[in-house]
């Protein structure tokens, strides 16, 4: 497996592997990824920022993640919990694996990955927000050593579960 930084050749690939986890999504009764987002513009915008990342194996794109390097303002706010850290952090949004490899561990791998990164740059943080009804994300999360923080709310007032992990 390889971890690589999307191009502008992959977004139909990227896009393609979001359409099957929101159908996965709406399957499993979560009301997460049903409103056309992610869509091919927020994909587009990701690729050219340099921050979304792919997982090729014999050039076939499998997974992909953003990992988000800028300030969340709506991380400012958390309720019923509080932050681990207050320094500096990034942010994993938009991970999806293509329904053929869930299962085979690549979201513990592209969350190393994203620690390697984090690191390279100095930064000992990532954290996550999911929904409430997304159970597999939160699994994944808890068997990455992510410690639940308390619930933020998006910029249009959905409520998510927030996590970090220090490293």
């Amino acid at each position: 497996m390889q971890i690589r930084k999307a191009i502008q050749a992959d977004a139909d690939s990227i896009m393609h592997i979001f359409r099957q986890a929101q159908t996965s999504l709406k399957t499993l009764g979560v009301n997460q990824w049903q409103n056309g987002y992610p869509n091919p513009e927020i994909v587009d915008r990701d690729i050219l920022s340099g921050n979304c990342l792919v997982c090729v194996s014999n050039s076939l794109i499998y997974a992909a993640f953003f990992l988000s390097f800028d300030w969340e303002d709506t991380y400012d706010n958390i309720y019923g919990g509080q932050w681990l850290s207050t320094g500096q952090y990034a942010v994993i949004h938009r991970m999806a694996i293509g329904d053929a490899f869930k299962g085979q561990g690549l979201g513990s791998s592209m969350i190393l990955q994203a620690e390697q990164i984090c690191l390279s740059r100095g930064i000992h943080s990532i954290r996550v927000d999911t929904h409430r009804d997304n159970i597999p994300m939160q699994h994944l999360l808890g068997k990455n050593q992510f410690r639940y923080c308390g619930i933020i709310y998006l910029e249009d007032g959905q409520e998510r579960l927030a996590y970090e992990k220090l490293f």
